[in-house]
């Protein structure tokens, strides 16, 4: 008997993640049916995605673009009328119900009725969505890392039931895999390949190895990294990305959430996470087990598999990507990271080991200093400069090892805040 389809909701859907979701979704209309979308202000390619699946509700977060993804949808023959924040719920059939504002995400996440809910959005904006998909019982297909390193704990709440989180990035998603060779059975994310869950808190692990390409800059000295422009960091050498993801990559600050991000999912210690950086980017993550045994998940430099796993977990849908050549001839590096010229994992781990809302403040002042860098106001190493000089002056205004939300939202304003005044003074050194 075949498996019911299983209902989809993608948040940030016009962004790299979910029109990749959209495109396995397409190949595969037997196992899944899109019933909400949500992007930030992409209206013309919101409005083409829900009139090709069909989605009953999509949101959009900014205001502005709401009239035009309105039209967009009538011309498609698929309008329904919003102004602004929820739709009209009389709306015809066929027709999508539109919600907009922030409060469209969270939502959608909420009330969508999806069996998954894949979050692809980029930022801690991601935070508050997240913790809807999970309260709502959905399985949470997890691609803004976000929203679990700046609200680990929250989450851990907000979970009910064993195997309810998927890692959708690569890195994680490669960890989950590599990881079901041997006994680990702690953490956020504690699947078995048969799909059962047994939180005994038993680990035949002994590390994580979390790959990373070294970015655009691999191998540059601080003078280099001084006149790095918005548009050399925004090439990245294997992904396509959005242009804070990318600068991230550029940064490490990327790589340095993905770290804290594996931390939390697999309730690894920190000092037990090694990086790696491998160029080509083949060999997505590793496991090295207690035995001296390292187990390695390899595959192309994309993410069709990562999302197609996040949507079907614990199962593997056929087709998703092609195999890897083996009788071609290749060759896979390996190096340390330079932590000299590339200090955002380290300082990180020091953030995360400090207190449950640093990493809060690292994540928000890294935004902040990102936007400023584009902007012209900032140079390439101020970034993780004002970071660093952010969570110096930072003294948490509780002690609680469970913030509450308010508590991380607080704290990232407060980020913001003291990140731009920095920025704006002209203050921010860069370490030597």
């Amino acid at each position: 008997m075949a498996s019911p389809k299983r209902r989809v909701a993608i948040l940030g859907s016009t962004g790299s993640i979910g029109t990749q979701a959209l495109q396995v979704i397409a190949a595969h209309p037997d196992r899944f049916e899109v019933v909400a979308l949500a992007a930030g202000s992409n209206a013309a390619l919101l409005a083409e995605q829900a009139t090709a699946t069909g989605a009953r509700l999509v949101g959009i977060a900014e205001h502005a673009a709401a009239s035009e993804l309105r039209a967009a949808l009538t011309a498609g023959g698929s309008g329904s009328a919003a102004d602004p924040g929820r739709a009209d719920s009389s709306h015809p059939a066929g027709r999508p119900e539109i919600l907009t504002g922030e409060e469209a995400a969270v939502q959608i996440a909420a009330e969508s009725g999806a069996d998954v809910v894949l979050n692809g959005m980029t930022g801690s904006i991601g935070l508050r969505p997240t913790l809807a998909a999970l309260r709502s019982g959905a399985t949470l297909a997890l691609a803004n890392k976000e929203s679990l390193v700046v609200g680990g704990a929250l989450v851990a709440e907000a979970l009910q039931r064993p195997g309810q989180l998927v890692p959708v990035d690569s890195e994680h998603s490669a960890l989950a895999q590599a990881l079901s060779s041997g006994r680990h059975e702690r953490g956020l994310c504690s699947v078995p390949a048969d799909g059962t869950t047994r939180l005994s808190g038993t680990s035949e692990v002994s590390s994580l190895v979390v790959t990373a390409s070294g970015g655009p800059f691999r191998g540059w000295d601080a003078a280099a990294l001084a006149e790095v422009t918005p548009a050399q960091a925004l090439k990245h050498p294997n992904y396509a990305m959005g242009r804070v993801v990318t600068t991230n990559s550029a940064t490490m600050v990327n790589k340095a959430l993905e770290v804290i991000e594996a931390h939390l999912l697999f309730d690894i210690a920190l000092e037990d996470i090694q990086t790696v950086v491998h160029p080509q980017q083949w060999i997505h993550s590793m496991v090295t087990f207690q035995d001296g045994s390292t187990i390695a998940q390899a595959g192309h430099p994309r993410m069709l598999i990562p999302i197609a796993l996040g949507l079907s977990w614990p199962e593997r849908l056929e087709q998703i990507d092609a195999p890897i050549d083996w009788t071609q001839a290749m060759q896979w590096d390996f190096e340390p990271l330079d932590d000299q010229a590339f200090p955002a994992v380290a300082l990180a781990k020091a953030a995360c080991a400090a207190s449950p809302t640093h990493m809060a403040v690292y994540n928000a002042a890294n935004e902040q200093a990102v936007e400023a860098f584009h902007a012209g106001r900032l140079g390439f190493p101020g970034i993780v400069a004002t970071v660093e000089a952010t969570l110096e002056c930072y003294q948490p205004a509780s002690s609680s090892a469970a913030p509450s939300l308010q508590e991380v939202l607080d704290a990232e304003r407060w980020a913001r805040g003291t990140a731009e005044e920095r920025i704006a003074a002209g203050s921010v050194q860069v370490r030597a």
